[in-house]
């Protein structure tokens, strides 16, 4: 098995003024481009993590990064680091999907602290890569636990996940 990816983003809009006469625009295009080849060094991954999921009102899981996912092909995925994670809500949820604030042995050497939490909204889409050698380290028994939480008690919610690592 051999993998090959590529991770992008990009904004591109106009804003528009309306002035007596005639009409002025500016033009914004902001990408970026992350390309990965197969292995374990920097801008390289060998294995990659997808799933839709659903957590019922008020409930939160934590995706066991080393261990407990399996790939396309049904077997065990053990990270040892993390090169891109996406989560995105469903257009359709009414709360938030919320990501990470695991309290114990969490996956947390990308954000600042244990009890951080990124609120991804109705439709929303969080992104975040490390193509270097070290990527996130995904450290097993103490640092892997990805908690993902419903932000509301009143409705389920829906989110895409895609992790791209290293085993």
């Amino acid at each position: 098995m051999a993998l090959s990816a590529t991770v992008t983003n990009s904004i591109v809009g106009t804003i528009t003024n309306s002035l007596d006469l005639q009409e002025q625009s500016s033009a914004l295009t902001s990408s970026d481009s992350l390309s990965l080849t197969d292995g374990t060094g920097a801008n390289q991954a060998n294995n990659v993590f997808s799933d839709q999921r659903t957590l019922a009102a008020s409930a939160n899981e934590e995706l066991d990064l080393a261990g407990s996912l399996t790939d396309a092909y049904g077997s065990t995925i053990t990270f040892t680091k993390v090169k891109a994670l996406k989560v995105s809500a469903a257009s359709g949820n009414t709360n938030s999907v919320n990501v990470g604030g695991a309290a114990a042995n969490g996956f947390i050497n990308w954000v600042g602290d244990a009890t951080d939490v990124i609120k991804i909204p109705p439709g929303g889409t969080f992104l975040i890569t490390a193509p270097d050698a070290t990527g996130f380290a995904v450290t097993a028994g103490t640092g892997d636990l990805l908690k993902i939480t419903n932000g509301g008690g009143s409705t389920s919610v829906t989110y895409d996940i895609v992790i791209i690592g290293v085993e």
